[in-house]
This record gives C-alpha cells, sequence and structure tokens, in this order.
C-alpha cells in the first residue's frame, strides 16, 4: 500500500478542501491521472496522480478540509482489489504504508512523477527474442500495429487539444462570443448582455434557447426577490449561515492584515478620459486589434505600468527581515487585475508586463479575465504581484477606497467613464469623465509621490498619444 500525502500546491499552503473527487475506491488510475480536485485559498487545482493502482482508501470526503502532509489517497501498486465495504483495513498496513508517503519527493504541481526509485513500477522481464522467422514476423507486425495505433491516439488527441485552443480565438471575431444575428437582436430586446451568456450550441455559439433561459432564470431571480425576506419565525432560523472556507476565507484574512499592518493612504482624480475613448475606438477598427476584446482598462494598464517607471517607489513591496524591515524595489511589473469570480475575490497578475507591447497586453488581459471566471486560474498566476488595478467601473462605481493588496505598496481604482459637463478653454462641454482612486503604504509612499504616481497616470488617460513617445 502507498499513501499519498496532501502536497503544498501553493507558497506555504497549510490545507485545501476537497472539490471533487474523480476516482473512487476500486478505480484502476494510472499515473498523472487526474483524481482529485481541491480548492485551496488562491484557485481550484488538479492533482495527477504519482502512482498506478488501485484505489483502496480515500481519506476525506468532498467538501472536507484537508491538513498538507496529512493522507489523501491510498493506491496498492500490486493491483489488489479492496477489501470489501465493511471491512476495515488491518492497522498493520496503514502503519506500514505511512512511511512510504514521507519518502515522497517535494510539492507535486502536476508535473508528474519524478525519477525516485520508490515510486517507480517494477519493471517486468521481457522475454527473449525468438530466432523462429516466422515468429519475428509476426512479433514485428504486432509491435508496428501497437505502434500505429498509439500515434493514431495521440494524434487524434493532439488534433482535439488544438481545436479546443482555437474555438476561443473563433468567438473572438464576433466580440468574443459566438452568435446569430437574430440571437443578437433577440438579446439586446430582452436588454440581456449576451457575453453573460454561456452557450450551448455545437460550436460553443449561443442560441435563443441560451438566452431565453438566461432571460428566464433572470426573471426568476427578481420574482423571488419580494419573498427572500422571512416573517414569524425566530431570529435563528431567519438566519442562514455559510461556513468561511477556500478563497472567501483566504481573502478575509489578507484583507485584515493589509489593512491593520499596512498604513493606508488614499487620494483620488478626476480625469478627461475623451481621448481615452477615442484612442480605444480607433484600436477596435485596428487591423492589428482584429478578433481581440479592447477596452480603457488596456489604456490604463498601459498608463500604470508607464508611471511606475517614472515612479518607480510605488512597484515595491515592505519586507520583515530578522535584521529590522527592508523595502524591495522591483525592476518588473507583475500586474495584477482584480477580478470578482463565483468563488470569490482573485487578484491574478500578468507577468512581466512590462515586456508586452499594446497587443499582447490586450491579450494578456482577456485571457486573465476569462480564466479567472472559469474558475481557472491557476496559483502560479495568483504569486508575485507588484501591483494592482481594481476596475469598479465595470460595475458603474464612479470611485472607491481600494485595500492594497498583500506584498504590495500601491492600487489603483478605476472607475466608470460617464459622460458629464465639463470646462474645455472656458466653455461647458460634454466630455467623458472618470474618477482615479489610489491606496498606497505610507510606509514606503510618501503623499508627494502617491499624487505625482496618480499625476502621470491621468496624464496618460488625458492624453494616450503620450504612449507613443
Amino acid at each position: 500500500m502507498t499513501v499519498f500525502n496532501l502536497p503544498d500546491v501553493g507558497e506555504g499552503l497549510t490545507e485545501a478542501d476537497i472539490a471533487s473527487w474523480k476516482v473512487a475506491v476500486g478505480d484502476t488510475v494510472e499515473v498523472n491521472q487526474i483524481f482529485v480536485e481541491i480548492e485551496t485559498a488562491k484557485s481550484l487545482v488538479e492533482l495527477p496522480c504519482p502512482f498506478a493502482g488501485v484505489v483502496t482508501a480515500l481519506h476525506a470526503a468532498e467538501g472536507d478540509t484537508v491538513l498538507v502532509d496529512t493522507p489523501l489517497i491510498t493506491i496498492d501498486q500490486d493491483g489488489n482489489k479492496p477489501a470489501p465495504t465493511g471491512t476495515p483495513e488491518p492497522a498493520e498496513a496503514l502503519a506500514t504504508a505511512a512511511p512510504q508517503a514521507s519518502e515522497e519527493p517535494g510539492p507535486l504541481v502536476g508535473s508528474g512523477p519524478t525519477a525516485d526509485s520508490s515510486v517507480r513500477r517494477a519493471r517486468t522481464n521481457r522475454p527473449k527474442p525468438s530466432s523462429d522467422p516466422a515468429q519475428l514476423r509476426a512479433s514485428r507486425a504486432s509491435a508496428l500495429t501497437e505502434e500505429i495505433s498509439r500515434r493514431a491516439a495521440s494524434l487524434s488527441s493532439a488534433l482535439t487539444r488544438e481545436v479546443d485552443k482555437a474555438k476561443p480565438a473563433v468567438a473572438n471575431f464576433v466580440d468574443r462570443v459566438l452568435a446569430k444575428p437574430p440571437v443578437r437582436r433577440l438579446a439586446k430586446e430582452l436588454g440581456v448582455d449576451i457575453n453573460d451568456v454561456v452557450g450551448t450550441g455545437s460550436q460553443g455559439e449561443v442560441t435563443r434557447e441560451d438566452v431565453n433561459s438566461y432571460q428566464a432564470q433572470r426573471e426568476a431571480e427578481h420574482a423571488a426577490a419580494p419573498t427572500y425576506w422571512a416573517h414569524g419565525e425566530l431570529a435563528d432560523a431567519r438566519t442562514e449561515r455559510t461556513q468561511v472556507r477556500g478563497v472567501r476565507k483566504a481573502t478575509a484574512k489578507a484583507m485584515v492584515d493589509s489593512a491593520f499592518t499596512a498604513p493606508h493612504v488614499s487620494i483620488f482624480v478626476d480625469v478627461d478620459a475623451s481621448r481615452t475613448m477615442e484612442y480605444v475606438a480607433r484600436l477596435k477598427k485596428s487591423r492589428d486589434f482584429e478578433g481581440i476584446k479592447v477596452s480603457p482598462l488596456l489604456v490604463l494598464a498601459r498608463a500604470v505600468i508607464w508611471a511606475a517607471a517614472r515612479n518607480p517607489s510605488v512597484n515595491a513591496s515592505w519586507v520583515e527581515t530578522e535584521n529590522g524591515a527592508e523595502i524591495h524595489q522591483k525592476r518588473f511589473m507583475n500586474l495584477g487585475i482584480a477580478a470578482a469570480t463565483p468563488r470569490g475575490l482573485l487578484v491574478p497578475n500578468i507577468k512581466d508586463a512590462q515586456d508586452l507591447n499594446m497587443r499582447e497586453l490586450a491579450t494578456a488581459l482577456n485571457e486573465l479575465a476569462t480564466t479567472a471566471r472559469a474558475g481557472k486560474t491557476k496559483p502560479e498566476d495568483m504569486r508575485g504581484g507588484t501591483l494592482s488595478i481594481t476596475n469598479i467601473g465595470a460595475l458603474g462605481i464612479d470611485t472607491g477606497t481600494p485595500i492594497i493588496n498583500p506584498g504590495e505598496v500601491a492600487i489603483v481604482a478605476f472607475g466608470t467613464i460617464r459622460q458629464k459637463p465639463w470646462v474645455v478653454d472656458g466653455e461647458v462641454v460634454p466630455r467623458w469623465i472618470t474618477t482615479l482612486g489610489g491606496s498606497f503604504d505610507h510606509r514606503v509612499v510618501d503623499g508627494d509621490l502617491s499624487a505625482r504616481f496618480m499625476a502621470d497616470v491621468a496624464s496618460i488617460l488625458q492624453e494616450p498619444a503620450m504612449l507613443l513617445d
């Protein structure tokens, strides 16, 4: 018996919740087969099996919280089926299995098995080749057939992967959502944002039924609102309790730590973003950005990168060491984008964003948002952020006071862009106005530095052509 303990799939992970088991007791598993999906404090992670054999025990139920380095699954590498249900496994077997788990290599992050001899499958003795010509020809023919079958399977798998990769790219040509004109017209008439509808068509396109189903669900939610409040019952009966775990638990701890360890200072600035709106409209029509979603967030992201190079102390971290506190100023930008997902708030980041051109940055922003909404953000995408943006304007909010992402010293909140009266050359004219809010760790970023940084970001939104200088 071999016991596989829960590995640390992130930096300093101490526990994880069992989201779903992909195998059951009695199933035969192969090396690198996904056997469980766990929910960590940062994301959903699929764990591949490092052993081949038969599953004899699952040490936790779905929804349970498992500590790192505690048993997760037991596998019989000899292929023996487990004892019938109700027959407990001898204590001696578990006692002898546990030490094997401690001999496993370091954290498993989906890279498959290592070359450790303790986890290799036993090598079988191959028969010596026969000297009979007929038998040799039959053996070669059999080997050739197996090779052809293997390559065909590999090609089929590769084609499937390429088709799956191509689907999002095809969808990009129609605002990232495939839908026929009548379906789009129906969505518009119902007031439904077609980008929020999950397509169930054969090519992933949104159908009329998808739109109607989405609208029916929305109407049902609105209809249920008046009956939400409970009446005539005790207070306890009218209180819904939800255990805090996973992303919500990690977010709560991180926000409290940030709010009470980093002294926040916040400043705000109104910006005439009319030129940004014109610039975004030109990019949307450009052949270079065909099939890529472009929004004002792209210009803001580029502005933050540009302004951080002029005010590098905002792209830093405060680090406590044995010899005292240190300020680590980063000469690279891992730009975090706060994303509201069904699982809670995530802040994945774009690695080395300073090296990306506008088209590459737009693609990275789209991929980041799509992955986060699908709940597929990887742990490594959440690590190492240096400065973050929260786009509260997407929710129609003008401004807010953001809390700094732990490990960073600055965050920029991007409010909605609205047409408002604005004075230009002594005349009141309608302009596209937005409000930027910035929060800074006052241990690192002084008031004048935060003001200069925000002024630089605002200057790019007022005149994006400065990015070309």
